[in-house]
């Protein structure tokens, strides 16, 4: 069998991470598409990639292609993803996964009638510790879940200069801090539990409701380096901040915080989850430690060390203890089950990695989410 062969749609952050991610691992790139040509042939120099693609259709037509990464802002997922597929490709998707609940069902059917490899990109699931944290959870470690909190704050639309696509619904969606950070949080937590959401209560607040949209365009994260005073005031109505109360089908709680204006705030994604027996806690920014709470005797610290991980959990750490593993490292590990998938061959295993049903289960939520932020209420879900 020849070696598989991946195109990338989107020449952002996420591009870049992207084609960082698989030279790692030895996969062949074929070429790059951009949201304009000299976009796609200033990124074909700066990764020294083959070619550049003009339009989604070329890269669908390439025969040398297996695989198609779609890093390209929210609204264009949907057309891709289902060009892709039906061109009898696999994907991985950026998350989320579409702008709406019924899109991801289609492209959800539509991976499964086509019987190919449709994988959003839930990286975080890949720190080694939360794998951890997986393998021990599911071993019934910490008894049975009764709560769970956490937070996944940043601060880089902190100030009223910041912008990014983001912040237009057209290319976003209706949801930001939600969609974008949110759905990372809840599907770590549901994937670590193996519980599902019932019912959601959300609270929605726009703090900074007019931005200042400058004439130059801004990737992704570089908005501080880039302050221009050359800009239009817009109107911003999606969520600066979301708080999130959480019922799941065993009687658990959670409350969670979503915010990209917490000055300080980098990328600080965490999670606590309280069980019968004893507690976890692990912090993103410090990725290589687990804490585990106890009642009755000392608290631990686990330090990510392979050769004393759960069996389950210790080929997702690639480095010996004390040599640590971060946030690039969490692309290749997902990409790494992906492309072993495929070569495999055998689409009737259950799926090790985020599906794109996994992507629509976090629309659905979404969904929910703002129905009540807007009426105020629980929604079941």
């Amino acid at each position: 069998m020849r070696a598989l062969c991946a195109a990338i749609a989107g020449t952002g952050f996420m591009g870049d991470a992207h084609v960082e991610a698989l030279r790692r691992l030895g996969v062949k790139i074929s070429g790059i598409l951009g949201s304009d040509p000299q976009k796609g042939q200033r990124a074909r120099n700066k990764l020294d990639l083959p070619k550049v693609y003009t339009t989604i259709e070329e890269i669908c037509s390439d025969a040398e292609v297996d695989v198609v990464h779609l890093c390209t802002p929210n609204y264009l997922h949907h057309p891709m993803a289902k060009a892709v597929l039906s061109a009898g490709k696999h994907v991985i998707c950026e998350k989320p996964l579409t702008n709406t609940a019924a899109e991801a069902k289609e492209l959800v059917d539509l991976a499964q009638s086509c019987r190919r490899v449709a994988a959003v990109n839930y990286n975080l699931r890949y720190y080694p510790l939360c794998q951890e944290a997986h393998a021990r959870l599911r071993g019934g470690q910490i008894g049975e879940v009764r709560l769970m909190h956490g937070e996944y704050c940043q601060d880089w639309l902190f100030s009223v200069n910041d912008w990014n696509w983001r912040l237009i619904p057209e290319l976003g969606g209706s949801l930001r801090v939600v969609a974008d950070v949110g759905t990372h949080w809840l599907d770590m937590v549901t994937w670590l539990t193996g519980l599902e959401v019932t019912a959601v209560l959300a609270d929605f607040a726009t703090f900074i409701p007019v931005r200042h949209k400058p004439h130059i365009e801004v990737e992704t994260f570089a908005s501080k380096l880039s302050q221009s005073d050359d800009f239009d005031e817009v109107s911003v109505n999606t969520e600066d901040y979301a708080g999130l109360l959480v019922k799941f089908n065993n009687g658990a709680r959670a409350v969670a915080t979503f915010s990209q204006i917490n000055a300080g705030r980098k990328n600080h994604f965490f999670w606590e989850i309280n069980g019968s027996l004893a507690s976890m806690w692990w912090d993103q920014e410090n990725p290589n430690e687990l804490w585990i709470g106890h009642r009755d005797q000392p608290n631990e610290m686990v330090i990510k060390d392979p050769a004393l991980m759960q069996a389950e959990a210790r080929s997702y750490a690639g480095y010996p203890g004390g040599h640590a593993e971060g946030y690039p490292d969490t692309h290749m590990r997902l990409f790494k089950t992906v492309y072993e998938t495929i070569a495999l061959g055998d689409f009737n295993q259950i799926p090790s990695y985020p599906t794109f049903e996994d992507g629509w289960r976090e629309l659905v939520l979404c969904e929910a989410i703002q129905k009540s932020a807007v009426e105020g209420c629980w929604v079941d879900i």
